[in-house]
């Protein structure tokens, strides 16, 4: 199976001939990495939903709609796995600046580390000796995609066999991965290497692999870690502290406004009435690392952001998100008063936003965000572990008038 190209066309395509399988088809084999071009038994709109070409209640409305909430219980707690994620890491923010320093500072690392950049170097380039691993890294860089269980077997390797740094893995991931999000691969990372579950880790074993790979690899017990000790050593004092949901600023209607289009919402609803003066995507993958990110995940994000602009009938300018003041500049020349942009929540496009704030409080000029329902709706819940959301799903789909 090809993943859908980057439009919502065909992501509501591939919706609508993957629902009769998100019941309990999905519940069997969903867990299983059959290899590259073979991933039918899940549905590969991640992409899309991390662009919300096609979004989160869409997915579920079209769960229920053919299976139920029963039937549909196991593809419905995937699919809010990911809003979960984003829901944590918006309320403790300081977490993605953690990653983020840390994440600088291992770089410093592997500048002076002969040995350990070479280790680095083998793993991002299949060259570790390891089948399983190499095949899992080739197809991610041919791909841009890993099914889950391989994301986790191959971080659990990366941190507890191979004894590398994660923040590094993670960045490995976030460069290369289609629907790289930085709330679910920080958080998931963090959880296989015990930091998100306190204590809790994820453990490759050879036998699960064997297993979950239909039988495509064979690794033996003693070419993985026989442990996999939490790293808690690194936040001694435990999780960073819960600050709550940020408040964006509402649009408002009677400004002259500036439409910024992101990756991080392709289909916006507009406010009624809003003035829009002019209209720019703002290309922004390359943010997510300090190392350069995969030729697909930018061309990914341009196709994406183009179809957007088409649906919505604009024309609009080609930004790419560089010098901070460029974004206050734009604006101003447009003569607008506010720029208005689907809510950006925590993560590398957030901080160049932050950046900008000085320049566009200089030209007097807003930013306001459109949030919507659905992170509203589960948001305010994910304040602990993954459980507390599980419980609240029915309650959750009610509210958001899914059942």
């Amino acid at each position: 199976m090809t993943l859908p190209a980057p439009t919502r066309a065909a992501a509501l395509a591939h919706l609508a001939d993957f629902t009769p399988h998100m019941g309990t088809r999905y519940a069997k084999r969903r867990n299983t990495d059959y290899g590259p071009g073979r991933h039918g038994a899940v549905s590969c709109l991640s992409p899309h939903i991390r662009r919300r070409l096609v979004a989160e209640d869409e997915v579920i409305a079209a769960a229920l709609a053919a299976h139920g909430p029963e039937g549909a219980e196991k593809f419905i707690q995937e699919v809010v796995w990911r809003s979960y994620f984003k829901g944590w890491l918006e309320q403790r923010p300081t977490t993605w600046d953690s990653y983020r320093d840390g994440l600088e500072r291992d770089f410093e690392t592997l500048a002076i580390d002969r040995k350990l950049r070479a280790q680095v170097q083998a793993a991002t380039e299949a060259r570790s000796g390891l089948a399983c691993f190499d095949a899992w890294a080739s197809e991610l860089l041919e791909t841009g995609y890993l099914h889950n269980h391989a994301r986790m077997w191959f971080a659990s390797i990366w941190i507890f066999t191979f004894g590398l740094p994660w923040r590094v893995g993670a960045d490995f991931f976030l460069r290369n991965l289609l629907d790289g999000d930085p709330a679910s691969n920080t958080l998931g990372w963090r959880w296989v290497a015990g930091l998100h579950t306190r204590g809790k880790t994820y453990a490759a074993q050879a036998w699960n692999i064997a297993q979950f790979t239909d039988g495509r690899f064979a690794p033996r017990e003693a070419d993985l870690a026989p442990d996999a000790p939490a790293l808690v050593h690194e936040e001694p004092d435990g999780l960073p502290s819960r600050l709550g949901l940020r408040a964006p600023v509402v649009p408002d209607l009677s400004k002259p406004t500036a439409l910024l289009l992101t990756e991080e919402d392709c289909t916006p609803t507009l406010p009624e009435g809003l003035n829009i003066v002019t209209t720019a995507t703002l290309a922004a993958s390359h943010l997510r690392s300090p190392e350069p990110v995969g030729d697909h995940v930018a061309a990914f994000e341009r196709a994406a952001l183009h179809d957007t602009v088409q649906r919505l009938g604009h024309n609009a300018v080609n930004m790419r998100a560089g010098l901070p003041g460029d974004l206050a500049k734009w604006a101003a020349q447009a003569g607008a008063r506010q720029i208005v942009t689907p809510f950006v929540p925590r993560g590398p496009l957030r901080d160049w936003l932050n950046s900008a704030t000085p320049a566009l409080e200089a030209h007097g000029i807003t930013l306001a965000e459109m949030q919507r329902d659905w992170d509203r709706h589960v948001w305010p819940h994910a304040t602990a572990g993954f459980f507390k959301v599980k419980t609240k799903i029915p309650s959750i789909l009610g509210t958001a008038g899914l059942l």
